[in-house]
């Protein structure tokens, strides 16, 4: 067997059965002979006789080769008692409160067995409608969306894996500009990734510089307008100020919807590339394509019958998958085997950019890529053709849109998921990602720093004869090889990096990739912190264009949980945090400045004010303008938020718990704006927060900021690229380290992985 010493301590890690100490019970070649064994039994559901035994040490050669490896919850799962196969599900979320905690309970089975899930929030009423059977009013997608993440969070899969959600809304929806805006505090909705369903009639709003249509799910009548280029613009300025929410191009997705008669698809799985229907899984895998290269005469060619007789296998193997499942509910295992979709696809295609001599950026690149998905589709739906005429058709092949074609066991072959953990074990770069370092440092234990060297530049650079420790850790440094020295002209044109990449290559890849999946790409557009709006803006558009389903951006240093970041080391200074002291609250300041604004309730007026200081907001007071309601009440909040303000407490962390909370007081009377007392604090507490901001940022344009006394006045502006210290002020470049191995993390199709250990924030 081939594995790597890191892929072992993975595999060891995340993957091999343990006993209830948590001692390994199982070995390498024992997992895979596992996963074999049991994905080879599935043929003797269609012939008693067959031999499953030759077929299993097939399967066994293929994994442990390193040409083929199926997804996570296979490999964990195969052969034990949870039996979970799928990677990813699609969960309908219908508009009653009996549907949507349904909905809650199904997605912790999931996440519980292993799997992640998408929802569209598209079909709930928009907050503030009113509810015929209570008298009261909707609370809107969002307020729920909280609830799902909420769920995600308690529940912990086994220690191997976690929840991961997408959440979609149709950009049409009434509460659509607050969705956008749901994760600008990245603290929030941290178990979600957000993308926003764009229509055709929508972007065609946008270039026409017009007003489009906002539909009310429930009655579907038009209940407002909103200008399509604010909207858009709005998606940008968020999507560059944390990389959320992405773009799914929803007629898109229904365009190649094979069975068009169950429904429309309105949503992915976590990380964007897989659109199913309501109930849907599906069964990923991936092709090594480091395995389909042949050196001949110095020379690295595609040897296309290797990769031929992988996608035949590989196919065989994801079909098994599917009737050797054990699903977490009776309607995913019905809706999933009626179109029986597999969605194979590829990973080290940087490596092989890298032996064939090629850019990343390049024509030539292109072309290739092109030419190898041409190819893995088309033998991947001849080997489902195959398997068609001794196993049937999918059982809704008669309502497809394949119907009047040769019979297919699949209703979709290919999609290219990012790959993760699966990657490191095979030691491939992630999916179809160009490498995002060449070389890098890990920190081990006692702050000792290793050298990590892509082993392919490793083998060049030594027979090149400009390899050594020192110009890699240069390397590492500058995070690219462009600006170094000693490194050959012809290296660096070949040996590009995410940063290297111009954002047009970026999606230009993505959709020569599109174009023969059936499914999605996943796929990551790495900008560098000096991005500007316009820039993310250009990509939307370009992505939109060239035909892609969906978009995924990530501007380095735009979150607290930051990618892969070459050029800074851990230092002794960075070390763990010591266990959290006793947090007193800071004294109120002798004088202030504030506002006070009436609000009217449900029992009255009820006056807040909000005072700052220079450190920023300290505190707040209110006062019933008559007799009645609960002011005793309004005190405690009062005094509670001033003492959490003050004690350093984020205050759009407070605003959030505040805002939403409603009054029985509140329910029938019409016109009022707020929902309860606390819900105007929060509103007003917002209002200041707002202010503040736009002031600091009428200041930072006045100014030369970046300095540490600037930042530690007026907080984070979000205007980073106004700033004259950008590559060296804390708040623009936070670290990101792995929070279980504490090495650095990378951005790759759309989620954060640790190439390590493993980890993954998106299960």
């Amino acid at each position: 067997m081939k594995f790597s010493e890191n892929a072992i301590k993975v595999l060891e890690r995340r993957y091999l059965s343990k006993d209830e100490e948590g001692n390994l019970i199982e070995t390498v070649e024992g997992l895979f002979r596992r996963v074999a064994n049991h994905i080879a039994e599935a043929d003797k559901h269609y012939d008693s006789n067959s031999d499953t035994k030759a077929l299993a040490e097939e399967f066994f050669e293929m994994m442990t080769n390193l040409e083929f490896m199926p997804n996570s919850p296979t490999l964990m799962n195969a052969g034990k008692p949870l039996g979970q196969l799928s990677a990813c599900f699609v969960l309908p979320v219908p508009d009653s409160m009996d549907g949507i905690f349904d909905a809650v309970k199904n997605a912790a089975l999931i996440h519980k067995s292993g799997g992640g899930t998408g929802f569209s929030f598209s079909r709930i009423r928009p907050a503030g409608s009113s509810v015929r059977s209570t008298g009261g009013v909707a609370s809107g997608p969002i307020s729920f969306m909280k609830v799902f993440n909420a769920a995600t969070e308690a529940v912990k899969q086994g220690g191997t894996r976690r929840g991961a959600n997408m959440g979609i809304l149709r950009v049409d929806h009434p509460n659509i500009t607050e969705f956008i805006q749901c994760k600008k505090d990245s603290a929030e909705i941290t178990n979600f990734n957000i993308s926003v369903g764009i229509t055709e009639k929508f972007m065609e709003a946008v270039k026409a510089d017009t007003y489009y249509d906002l539909i009310d799910p429930k009655t579907k009548e038009v209940v407002g307008q909103k200008r399509a280029k604010e909207v858009y613009d709005l998606i940008v300025d968020m999507a560059w100020n944390n990389g959320e929410p992405g773009i799914v191009f929803l007629d898109r997705l229904n365009r190649d919807n094979v069975v068009p008669s169950q429904g429309e698809i309105e949503s992915t799985n976590p990380c964007g590339e897989q659109p199913l229907l309501p109930y849907e899984s599906c069964n990923l895998g991936s092709i090594n394509l480091n395995a389909v290269l042949d050196e001949e005469e110095g020379k690295f060619v595609i040897n296309y019958a290797k990769l031929a007789r992988i996608v035949d296998s590989a196919v065989h193997f994801l079909d098994n998958v599917i009737d050797m499942n054990k699903y977490p509910l009776e309607e995913i295992e019905k809706t999933t085997k009626s179109t029986r979709k597999i969605g194979l696809g590829v990973m080290g295609f940087a490596d092989l950019l890298f032996k064939l001599g090629i850019p990343y950026n390049s024509e030539e690149a292109i072309a290739v890529a092109g030419k190898i998905m041409e190819f893995i589709e088309t033998r991947g739906r001849e080997a489902s053709r195959e398997l068609a005429k001794t196993r049937g058709p999918f059982p809704l092949f008669g309502e497809s849109i394949f119907k009047d074609e040769e019979p297919i066991r699949n209703a979709t072959v290919t999609t290219i998921a990012p790959t993760g953990t699966i990657s490191i074990i095979c030691g491939a770069s992630g999916g179809v990602e160009p490498l995002f370092a060449i070389s890098f440092i890990r920190n081990v234990m006692d702050n000792d720093e290793l050298l990590e060297v892509h082993d392919y530049f490793r083998k060049v650079a030594e027979e090149r004869g400009f390899y050594s420790d020192e110009l890699m850790r240069e390397i590492a440094q500058k995070g690219s090889l462009a600006h170094v020295e000693g490194v050959p002209e012809d290296v660096k044109r070949v040996f590009v990096t995410a940063h290297d990449i111009s954002p047009e290559y970026h999606i230009r890849m993505q959709a020569a990739f599109q174009e023969f999946t059936d499914n999605a790409v996943s796929k990551t557009v790495n900008f560098p912190n000096s991005a500007t709006r316009e820039d993310v803006s250009d990509v939307y558009r370009l992505a939109y264009e060239l035909g892609c389903k969906g978009v995924t951006i990530y501007r380095d240093g735009s979150r607290d949980l930051q990618v892969l970041n070459v050029g800074k080391v851990k230092g002794k200074e960075e070390e763990g945090p010591a266990a959290p002291a006793a947090i007193t609250p800071r004294p109120r300041p002798e004088v202030t400045m504030g506002i006070t604004e009436k609000v009217r309730i449900g029992c009255g007026n009820l006056y807040i004010t909000v005072n700052y200081d220079e450190k920023g907001i300290c505190e707040v007071f209110t006062n019933l303008g008559r007799a009645g309601g609960c002011p005793s009440q309004s005190e405690a909040t009062s005094r509670l938020v001033s003492m959490a303000l003050r004690s350093g407490m984020d205050v759009t962390t407070l605003i959030e718990q505040l805002k939403g909370i409603r009054c029985h007081s509140t329910l029938r009377q019409k016109g009022l704006k707020v929902l309860s007392c606390p819900d105007a604090i929060g509103k007003v507490l917002e209002k200041v927060m707002k202010m503040q901001h736009m002031q600091a940022e009428t200041a930072a344009k006045n100014l030369d900021i970046g300095s540490k006394e600037f930042v530690d006045k007026h907080g984070c502006l979000d205007n980073c690229s106004l700033c004259s210290q950008k590559d060296t002020c804390p708040a623009a470049k936070e670290a990101g380290d792995c929070p279980e191995c504490g090495s650095k993390l990378e951005h790759e199709g759309g989620c954060v992985v640790c190439r390590s250990c493993g980890y993954s924030k998106c299960g």
